[in-house]
């Protein structure tokens, strides 16, 4: 895989660059701000990049203003964002300019480089990985209405889970679960959100992205989804069944 690492710190460029080599990544370049970042994934069109969420000139919003342009145009490079803070609302920005192919995780909760290897392979494949800390925060602000009220709790584990980029084995070994119960869960969530196939996105990656923007969107977006799509079966929430376990 052929990487391009963007950050202004000489210590996190090198020093990230270094060991994805040693992970037998391609390091193609390493930038120090978004503008050389741009003109990097132009010139050598990269696989994927690791950037940096804040910085030069004005340490804002520039790695994440250059992640959203990446994407728009040049689908084929995935996005990995890093970020010091968890900053829900970046996080939903870069998912929407997407339909998949970008990574945020938090650079103090990065215990060793096969984290970042790990997901710049998965969304180098096309797929999304939330760091578990911002996936909390954006729980902690659920609403009680909108599409992801149709599933249940267990339900909504298993995508929470999703979104965090585990893949179905991980789902059941961190819900102690069967692999074909998760398999269960995850036809039956796909069912309720109402998440078919469609070209060029995974149904997977879709439902991950319906459950970020459902829990962290405002007031007044969910409530246009859910008039758009009726409920599963006309069942009111309270009675919701889990599929039953493998």
């Amino acid at each position: 895989m052929r990487v391009v690492v963007a950050d202004d710190a000489a210590l996190m460029r090198e020093g990230l660059s270094a060991l994805l080599a040693l992970a037998d990544l391609d390091v193609v370049a390493t930038v120090a701000d978004a503008h050389a970042l741009l003109d990097a994934v132009r010139e050598l069109e990269p696989d994927a990049v690791v950037v940096d969420i804040r910085m030069p000139p004005t340490f804002t919003t520039e790695g994440l203003v250059a992640a959203e342009r990446i994407r728009s145009e040049h689908p084929a490079t995935a996005v990995l964002v890093l970020s010091m803070h968890i900053e829900p609302e970046c996080a939903l920005a870069l998912t929407r300019s997407s339909g998949g192919g970008i990574g945020y995780l938090l650079k103090e909760r990065v215990l060793d480089v096969q984290q970042i290897v790990s997901a710049l392979h998965q969304i180098a494949e096309g797929g999304t990985v939330i760091d578990p800390a911002v996936v909390d925060e954006l729980l902690a602000r659920r609403r009680s209405t909108g599409r992801i009220n149709r599933l249940t709790p267990r339900e909504q584990d298993v995508l929470a889970l999703m979104a965090q980029g585990h893949t179905n084995r991980a789902i059941a070994d961190r819900l102690h679960l069967s692999g074909k119960t998760v398999e269960a869960y995850v036809t039956s969530l796909l069912d309720r959100l109402e998440i078919h196939s469609a070209d060029g996105v995974h149904r997977r990656v879709r439902a991950v992205l319906t459950y970020l923007h459902s829990v962290g969107d405002g007031p007044g977006a969910l409530e246009q989804d859910d008039a758009r799509a009726p409920r599963e079966s006309g069942e009111p929430p309270d009675r919701r069944r889990d599929p039953p376990a493998a």
